[in-house]
């Protein structure tokens, strides 16, 4: 499953939808906005078509990189407060040998291809923020 998605994530029913016989680990990323020097809350805007493009693309590569059986990602956007999950991303695989290092390649890419942007909101200011690829939205 990939998808964008302005509802909240509930990420025990993607583990749980995940779950096949075969698999013998689960390697679940969870995100959150967390209480960084003052936030208040944050605002994710994403290009969605494109958004749901790249990250079935990189679904796609790391299904091909590493010895793993799926790759599920959803990516909230709109409004957040602090503590509100962001991003979950479930890997499976036989073993967890692969799914840790599928996982973490999944989160790197996302941060650096992904057409989502941040706004920060915090006592009377707000920013957008350069993304890891060092791009942002004017």
């Amino acid at each position: 499953m990939i998808t964008i998605s302005h509802d909240e994530i509930d990420a025990g029913a993607l583990i749980r939808a995940a779950q096949r016989p075969e698999m013998g680990a689960l390697v679940t990323f969870v995100g959150t906005v967390r209480d960084d020097d003052g936030l208040e809350a944050m605002e994710l805007e994403a290009y969605e078509e494109a958004a749901h493009e790249e990250l079935t693309a990189i679904r796609d590569e790391a299904m091909e990189r590493y010895a793993i059986d799926s790759v599920d990602i959803v990516h909230r956007i709109g409004r957040l407060e602090v503590g509100e999950t962001i991003l979950v991303i479930v890997v499976g695989a036989g073993h967890r040998k692969e799914a840790f290092p599928a996982c973490e390649y999944v989160i790197d890419r996302l941060k650096q291809t992904v057409p989502i942007w941040k706004k920060e909101y915090r006592a009377g200011d707000e920013t957008w923020v350069a993304g890891e690829a060092g791009s942002r939205k004017e």
